[in-house]
C-alpha cells in the first residue's frame, strides 16, 4: 500500500470521527505530561512509537466500525510488523492513554482499556476462550500496568489500580488495588478514591506515593 493511500485513510478517519480527534489530542498530552524523556510535543508526534501505534489503531478501529475489516486487519498487521505492538482493531481504548516504550504490547479483540491509562512494554491483555466469546480483560480508568504484566481472560481491573511489573492477573481486582506477583496478590490499596497511579508513574514507590497507600502483608509472593 502506498504511503499516500495510508495518508488518505488517516485523513478520512480524522475528518469522519470527532472522537478520534479528541483522543489524539489527549494521547499526545498524556505522553508529554507522564514521560520524562519527552522534552516537547513534536518529540511525541515524530519519534514515540507507542503514540504512533496507538493512533494507527484508532484508524484501524474506524475502518473496522465502518465495515472495512480486511483493510483494518491489514493496517493492524503493518503496525505490528513496524512497531512490534499488536492491537486488534475491535479493541476498545479510551482517551489520554500512554503506551510507554511500547515494544511487545498485545491488546486483544474484546479488550477494553479505560481513559488515562499508562501501559508499559511487553504488557499483554490476552484472551481465554474461543472465537465469538467475550474473552479479554476490561481495564478501568487511571490504571498503571507495569512492564511485562499479563492480564488474561474476561476479568475486570477496577479504576485506579496499579499492577506491578511481571505480574500475572487472572482474577478481578477491586478499584484502587496495588497488585504484584504470579499469580497476582493484592498488597495494598490507594486511600484516595480519586487516585490515578497512571499519572504519577511511581513504580518503585516514593515518599509521596507511599503515604497514599495502605499496605497489606506479602506472605506467599
Amino acid at each position: 500500500m502506498l504511503s499516500t493511500q495510508v495518508m488518505e485513510l488517516v485523513r478520512e478517519a480524522l475528518d469522519g470521527d470527532e472522537e478520534f480527534q479528541r483522543n489524539l489530542r489527549a494521547d499526545i498530552m498524556a505522553v508529554r505530561d507522564r514521560d520524562p524523556a519527552c522534552t516537547c510535543l513534536p518529540d511525541v508526534f515524530l519519534y514515540f512509537k507507542g503514540f504512533h501505534a496507538l493512533q494507527s489503531y484508532r484508524v484501524s478501529n474506524y475502518l473496522w466500525r465502518s465495515g472495512r475489516r480486511v483493510l483494518a486487519h491489514y493496517l493492524q498487521s503493518q503496525v505490528s510488523q513496524t512497531f512490534q505492538i499488536d492491537i486488534h482493531p475491535n479493541a476498545t481504548i479510551g482517551s489520554g492513554v500512554m503506551l510507554d516504550h511500547g515494544t511487545g504490547i498485545v491488546i486483544g479483540e474484546t479488550a477494553h482499556l479505560g481513559h488515562n491509562c499508562s501501559v508499559l512494554h511487553h504488557v499483554t491483555l490476552g484472551g481465554s476462550g474461543k472465537k465469538g466469546v467475550d474473552r479479554h480483560p476490561k481495564i478501568g480508568n487511571g490504571v498503571l500496568l507495569g512492564a511485562g504484566a499479563s492480564v488474561l481472560g474476561n476479568i475486570h481491573i477496577g479504576d485506579g489500580c496499579q499492577v506491578g511489573a511481571g505480574t500475572l492477573v487472572v482474577e478481578d481486582l477491586p478499584p484502587r488495588s496495588v497488585a504484584v506477583g504470579v499469580p497476582a496478590k493484592i498488597i495494598g490499596r490507594f486511600v484516595d478514591v480519586t487516585a490515578q497511579p497512571s499519572l504519577g508513574m511511581n513504580q518503585l514507590g516514593s515518599k509521596e506515593a507511599d503515604e497514599g497507600i495502605v499496605t497489606f502483608g506479602m506472605d506467599g509472593i
